[in-house]
């Protein structure tokens, strides 16, 4: 973790206790000590402890008030409800997305496969993760649901650590080419391939747990 200095306190000690707990650096079942997080950051411990609220929301993070706050179990039932719900909210934009994918999109697409491929190459499992976010956020925007959008939006968070322990793994180069089969797929407007790919595609998360 990086000292946080002015700006938005609260904000960034959410992103960086996140970014550590999703790396791995907190790891599963590891205790969290408000104060010694807070000397980490250079932080006080007030907008730490706003912090820790927020990832315990997310399901990031649990506690008990007088007697643990820890990063919560990888294979904890709450990561695997999430990522059931986050997997059929993208097989459903990708359904609604692929009968009005623009020719720009397509580009967006093989641009962002391209910068994913390109990331697993480096064995950069956090590139690799925002390059996958860019390449699913294609048809999450062009399908224009908000509803959709917020609840992928409210999901992600919990599973984030799953799709990082994925794209440290050599198995993620499959995704490349199911990536290629989803971008085809949009191309032919067919919403139905194009849903079941991005589902298949999703399901290779459920074996990290």
């Amino acid at each position: 973790m990086q000292y946080i200095g002015y700006g938005s306190l609260r904000e960034r000690a959410v992103a960086e206790i996140r970014a550590a707990i999703v790396r791995g650096e907190l790891e599963p079942g590891a205790a969290i000590k408000d104060a010694e997080l807070a000397g980490k950051l250079g932080l006080s411990r007030t907008p730490v402890r706003e912090a820790l609220a927020k990832l315990a929301d997310e399901g990031l993070v649990e506690s008990k008030p007088h007697s643990y706050t820890r990063v919560t179990a990888l294979t904890a039932q709450p990561v695997r409800d999430a990522l059931i719900v986050v997997q059929a909210m993208h097989s459903l934009a990708a359904g609604l997305a692929a009968q009005e994918t623009t020719p720009d999109d397509l580009a967006a697409m093989r641009a962002a496969n391209d910068a994913f491929a390109q990331a697993l190459d480096a064995n950069d499992a956090v590139a690799a993760l925002a390059a996958d976010d860019q390449f699913h956020a294609v048809a999450v925007l062009r399908c224009g649901n908000s509803a959709i959008e917020a609840t992928i939006d409210r999901f992600t968070p919990i599973v984030r650590r799953v799709e990082h322990q994925r794209f440290s793994s050599p198995a993620a180069r499959h995704s490349v080419v199911q990536h290629q089969q989803i971008i085809e797929a949009c191309e032919q407007r067919d919403g139905q391939l194009a849903a079941r790919l991005v589902d298949e595609n999703w399901s290779t998360l459920l074996e990290e747990l």
